[in-house]
């Protein structure tokens, strides 16, 4: 997933823009994008709403720029972090270790997990962007797990796509559990991803190439 490209804004635009994003994001967590609103985000935020559709043409406009940042903040959190480790299975391990945290930082539910689901159902422009991030997004695994495989950390046999959906499938997982088993669901998770790369380790001496 790469972050969605910055516009033109002046420093104090870009950072009402950015305190409204922040705002809107926070509300998404709670009642989903489909909640998220022109009226309620002015007023959380002690705007008129003239002043917040001066950041937004219209609410799907909101709508679209929220999901892009959490996105934003994802990419920040998860993904860039873990480029500092070699490559191969210590940046994919960094890559769910930062994910996992991620999940357990937004108790409230992370707004990218649950837009696959908002929208999965209801076809239109924002069911193919969440498609698009969320393609970005498994590409970027299928990659952190081919390099694994090249470095020798993986058998040579596994299928990086499947992996991609198996980590994909345990972090849903993960976002459920808390629900119905709060105490115990991350180091199930963590459980889980190591017993799914464990499956997938290479007998050989791995490469130690960076």
């Amino acid at each position: 997933m790469n972050p969605p490209p910055a516009t033109a804004a002046t420093p104090k635009g870009a950072s009402t823009r950015g305190m409204l994003l922040d705002r809107a994001a926070d509300m998404a967590s709670r009642v989903g994008l489909e909640g998220v609103t022109i009226g309620e985000l002015a007023a959380m935020a002690g705007m008129s709403k003239s002043g917040v559709f001066a950041h937004f043409g219209s609410r799907e406009d909101l709508v679209r720029q929220t999901l892009d940042w959490v996105a934003g903040q994802f990419v920040d959190a998860v993904f860039l972090p873990s480029l500092r480790q070699p490559r191969g299975l210590p940046r994919l391990q960094a890559i769910v270790e930062a994910w996992i945290g991620w999940i357990d930082a937004h108790p409230e539910g992370c707004v990218f997990l649950g837009a696959a689901l908002e929208y999965d159902g209801r076809p239109g422009p924002m069911r193919e962007h969440v498609a698009a991030l969320t393609g970005r997004w498994h590409q970027a695994l299928e990659q952190a797990t081919a390099m694994a495989v090249e470095q020798g950390h993986l058998a040579a046999a596994t299928d990086p796509a499947l992996v991609a959906f198996q980590l994909q499938a345990l972090m849903d997982g993960l976002h459920h559990a808390r629900l119905y088993r709060p105490a115990d669901a991350t180091a199930l998770a963590r459980r889980a991803v190591a017993d799914l790369l464990a499956r997938h380790a290479a007998t050989a001496a791995p490469s130690t190439a960076s």
